[in-house]
């Protein structure tokens, strides 16, 4: 347990750790003047540490990742977005399991983060098939189950899975799909908010989550590619 925190806490710069700690105050700030439910500030709170811990290559990303999984599938349900309920209950929370079991066995022992890579073009133009044909199945699907926003709420699901896939498997293109996610994501959670829906803290985490995911696009880009050139 002593290794693992150590492991955790080592390699941060002080510009991340700024990050970390700004982006989870605003979170919570916001959310107490919005007068937002406890399980949507912690829920919020800790998918803000996941995708921040995620991006620097840590470890503790599943561990906030669990709670926040749980706790964003039952608001997801309780807004009526049933693709977004079924991928973190059904998905997710099973995910950061195995997230932890492989990144643990590719943790780079110099940097105490995980092993960066890039996938190959034929992947990721299948990737991107694969993702804009299960967008439109399932869209399908949930406007049958009466769900709010069907092709939106589809497409952050199915675009989530196979962003979940890719990092697990340590491919910097997760983030360009994360983007995309985050961007669909803020106006469904902004369509939410405008029809009476009180979880502002999940549109703001949204916020964060975009942002972040940006500078982590960047940051594992680099960082790949100077994996490659080994």
């Amino acid at each position: 347990m002593r290794k693992f925190i150590r492991g955790e806490l080592a390699g941060w710069k002080g510009a991340e750790v700024a990050w970390l700690m700004t982006a989870c105050l605003i979170i919570l700030g916001l959310s107490i003047y919005w007068q937002d439910t406890e399980m949507g500030m912690i829920s919020s709170v800790t998918g803000v540490a996941c995708v921040v811990c995620t991006g620097k290559g840590k470890l503790s990303a599943y561990l906030f990742g669990l709670v926040n999984s749980v706790l964003y599938a039952i608001i997801s349900y309780q807004a009526k977005l049933y693709g977004e309920t079924m991928l973190n209950a059904l998905y997710y929370v099973p995910m950061q399991f195995v997230g932890f079991y492989v990144w643990s066995k590719n943790m780079n022992q110099e940097t105490a983060e995980v092993v960066k890579r890039r996938m190959k073009p034929l992947g990721a133009l299948c990737l991107t098939i694969a993702i804009a044909l299960g967008t439109v199945v399932y869209g399908l699907l949930l406007q049958k189950l009466g769900d709010a926003m069907p092709f939106i709420d589809a497409f952050t699901t199915v675009a989530s899975v196979a962003a979940m896939i890719i990092s697990v498997r340590m491919y910097a293109e997760q983030w360009w799909i994360w983007v995309a996610v985050d961007v669909v994501s803020v106006y469904m959670w902004w369509c939410a908010f405008r029809a009476g829906n009180d979880n502002m803290a999940t549109l703001l985490m949204w916020v964060v989550y975009l942002f972040n995911a940006v500078i982590m696009l960047i940051r594992w880009e680099k960082e790949a590619r100077k994996q490659d050139a080994v």
